[in-house]
């Protein structure tokens, strides 16, 4: 039985009264403030001052612990929207925003279909959005959404990181690599990237993200229009 619909052990007359919820919510504090290695059950145990062992009476494992912060996750995560094209936008915007909140979450998506309740909530109000296109369509194309936004948010989230440990924000890094890439350049083997380094517009995350986004669904649209 999944951990979803395993029922929690009776409560009792103890000083620290526990649930998944609190549980979950304890593992999502260390995880937000220091990583997904900050994650354990005894570390939770001792986030909750309760003993490590009266825990494995509501998660049985880490793994299971993971899959519940997840779907916990997944509650903020809540499409709306006129139509399937202003619904997959808005899954993107608050999967991305979600991620943003709980950066350990970027390193968890992408595997196998998370299955909670929230998760499959959010799977069906996509999928409901996305009546009357054919139906074997259906899958591929939120599968495509959900692609550019986990490769999307794990570079936000890797840029995130390598500024605190090298302290040196994106365009600090860039300025760094100038001379070198000058170099590079006044080779004139690379002529095309010259071009775009020199020309082309300089656009901040939250606009590449949107763009990448756009160039998506025109394509989604292009394809299910045939």
């Amino acid at each position: 039985m999944l951990v979803w619909e395993r029922p929690e052990p009776p409560d009792r007359p103890v000083p620290a009264p526990l649930s998944r919820e609190r549980i979950v919510r304890a593992a999502i504090q260390l995880a937000d403030a220091d990583g997904l290695d900050a994650v354990s059950l005894r570390k939770v145990a001792t986030a909750l001052d309760v003993r490590p062992m009266r825990l494995y009476g509501y998660i049985a494992s880490k793994e299971e612990l993971l899959d519940l912060m997840v779907d916990a996750a997944y509650a903020e995560i809540r499409p709306v929207g006129d139509g399937w094209r202003e619904v997959l936008r808005s899954l993107a915007e608050a999967t991305r925003h979600a991620a943003h909140e709980h950066e350990w979450l970027a390193d968890l998506l992408g595997g196998r279909p998370q299955l909670g309740p929230h998760a499959l909530a959010t799977g069906e109000t996509v999928v409901a959005a996305l009546d009357g296109i054919d139906v074997d369509a259906i899958m591929p194309v939120v599968g495509a959404v959900n692609a550019y936004v986990i490769g999307a948010v794990r570079r936000e989230i890797a840029e995130r990181r390598a500024e605190r440990a090298t302290g040196m924000d994106e365009k600090r890094w860039q300025a760094s690599l100038g001379p070198y890439l000058k170099r590079a350049f006044a080779t004139g083997r690379f002529p095309a990237l010259a071009t775009v380094v020199r020309d082309a517009a300089h656009l901040d995350a939250d606009h590449t993200f949107r763009m990448g986004l756009d160039f998506l669904l025109d394509g989604i649209e292009a394809r299910i229009s045939r």
